[in-house]
């Protein structure tokens, strides 16, 4: 069993079980996870597109679709249980799960660690005792859950292997249809449904403004696997913005743009290692945001900028996240030569903090030794499903 409940734990989900497949061909995967996880071969009970929230507030509104899917997987857990339970971040289900499958004596491998080096550390007590292992990505983790007597292993940033682009900004460019000699602008409003009720109005406020500024100016957007072009493309076409949008080749598509307005996520790390300059941006619910402040305890938001322990890229949150703030940011990055390419070259350095590649042929190594793997999991449908 395997559960991602958003974006980037499907790509990830993905890989791992690709790795997986490779080493031992024909283990059954299911749980929860997205498109990405479905065309490697999941059986997907539950779409990550309907668990995609964040912030207290947004939780509870999804309360009922989480709680089924919750249930839909504790009673197979309980039933007919799997050979290894495998969590992918999103702790506040995940580590509920992972409670359950402890007290049925099923094994626990916890991979991308939830972020509870930055907020509610006293969480590292229940994964000593939910979690037989934990596989980190970045390489602080593995210190943190070491001192908790954690078993844990670094395996590396599976980023390192999907970031591969060999195009130069140019050619790049001219692939999605934009034109090379005008400037380009990557809009990147999220993965989760109450980011984009809740950031893409501030981003298209945002790119009307450049657009007044910079009348040749020419925008793209990456469609996330957890939405659809109805979640998105209305709300360009009743602002008047001429947009691209695509679903394919998002790391072509980050290298054809000049900068980029990004949410806060794992895709400023993406965004990082290809070299393009952004800004950051988020905003939460006015409670969730008042809770999250008092208990964050990273100066930084960005995974970029926790990644190289300074704030490499400028980060707008919460009231600072409006059109004016953000059209000024990419304006900057737009016309002074001198401070893009400090961004440039600050961000070259992130790629030599997060280890070798491999990640995912690691974590899939880790899965199989702690599987038992009995035959009739290899080779036949998991009962009841």
């Amino acid at each position: 069993m395997i559960v991602a409940g958003e974006a980037s734990g499907d790509i990830y989900g993905a890989a791992l079980v690709s790795e997986a497949n490779t080493l031992v061909p024909g283990i059954h995967f299911f749980g929860i996870g997205g498109a990405r996880m479905r065309e490697a071969g999941v059986e997907t009970l539950v779409d990550s597109s309907d668990m995609a929230v964040v912030g207290l507030v947004e939780v509870i509104k999804h309360f009922d679709v989480i709680s089924a899917a919750f249930g839909k997987l504790k009673q197979i857990i309980l039933q007919t249980p799997p050979d290894l339970l495998i969590l992918i971040d999103y702790p506040g289900f995940n580590l509920r799960l992972a409670k359950v499958a402890k007290k049925a004596g099923i094994k626990v491998l916890y991979y991308i660690s939830p972020q509870i080096w930055a907020w509610r550390q006293g969480r590292v007590k229940k994964i000593a005792r939910l979690v037989d292992h934990m596989a980190v990505i970045l390489p602080f983790e593995a210190p943190f859950y070491e001192k908790a007597g954690v078993p844990v292993t670094f395996v590396g940033h599976p980023m390192l292997d999907l970031v591969q682009v060999q195009l130069d900004r140019s050619t790049a460019a001219t692939s999605f249809s934009l034109d090379p000699a005008r400037k380009v602008v990557g809009l990147f409003p999220g993965s989760r449904h109450n980011e984009i009720e809740r950031l893409l109005p501030v981003i298209i406020g945002a790119a009307t403004r450049l657009k007044e500024q910079f009348p040749d100016i020419q925008f793209i957007l990456p469609l996330a696997s957890t939405l659809s072009s109805n979640d998105i493309v209305p709300q360009l076409t009743a602002a008047g913005l001429d947009v691209t949008t695509t679903r394919d080749r998002i790391h072509d598509m980050i290298r054809a743009c000049d900068a980029v307005i990004s949410v806060s996520g794992t895709v400023t790390l993406e965004i990082a290692l290809v070299g393009t300059p952004m800004v950051i941006i988020y905003k939460l619910s006015p409670l969730t945001y008042q809770i999250a402040k008092r208990l964050i305890k990273v100066p930084n938001i960005g995974l970029c900028n926790i990644v190289a322990g300074e704030t490499m890229v400028r980060e707008l949150i919460q009231d600072e996240a409006n059109p004016e703030m953000i059209s000024a940011e990419i304006a900057a990055l737009l016309t002074d030569q001198t401070y893009h390419a400090s961004i440039v070259a600050k961000l070259a350095h992130v790629r030599s903090k997060l280890g070798s590649g491999g990640a995912s042929a690691r974590v899939a190594a880790l899965a199989l030794e702690l599987s038992t793997q009995r035959d009739a999991a290899l080779t036949t449908p998991h009962p009841g499903l």
